[in-house]
């Protein structure tokens, strides 16, 4: 698929891997559309795509919340007509043991890493549908390859 003038939903576009993939696509003539939760950023991001002609919208949202998903969408329908691909790029992973109990941390990441992704499915699986075509790319975590010493259980105490 080549990739130029394809409007590009980007989720977590605010740093590393959602960033990156966001300012090479639209070196490469991609229309990306940013979200992420942190505005500041989104607004940086976009001024610096656009700074070297590239085309590029944002908007600030929560990828828990199934309304700013179906919000992303629709900015990316109204500014660039179309959505031809959504990478699901937002995550987080916390760093503990299992054996400190953050049970909170936990939940949160099951929201954004689990959650956050079928949200972004669910909202941009209509357009997909009337247009009869749309790319779903999702980013994965080496935390899910990696093994620990002592089996699953991380760093927990005998």
């Amino acid at each position: 698929m080549a990739i130029e003038d394809k409007v590009v939903i980007i989720t977590g576009a605010s740093s590393g891997i959602g960033e990156a993939t966001a300012k090479l696509l639209a070196s490469k003539g991609a229309k990306v559309v940013l979200g992420t939760r942190r505005e500041e950023r989104l607004q940086q991001i976009t001024e610096e795509i656009k700074n070297k002609r590239g085309k590029a919208v944002y908007k600030v949202v929560d990828v828990v919340k199934p309304e700013d998903n179906e919000a992303l969408v629709k900015v990316a329908k109204a500014e660039l007509g179309r959505v031809d691909v959504i990478f699901l790029n937002a995550g987080l992973m916390p760093n503990s043991p299992l054996s400190a109990l953050k049970v909170d941390e936990w939940n949160n990441m099951v929201d954004v890493n689990l959650k956050g992704v079928l949200n972004g499915i669910a909202a941009v699986m209509p357009a997909f549908k009337e247009q009869k075509s749309g790319h779903v790319i999702t980013t994965s975590s080496v935390a899910g390859l990696k093994s620990y010493p002592g089996g699953a259980v991380y760093g927990a105490t005998k």
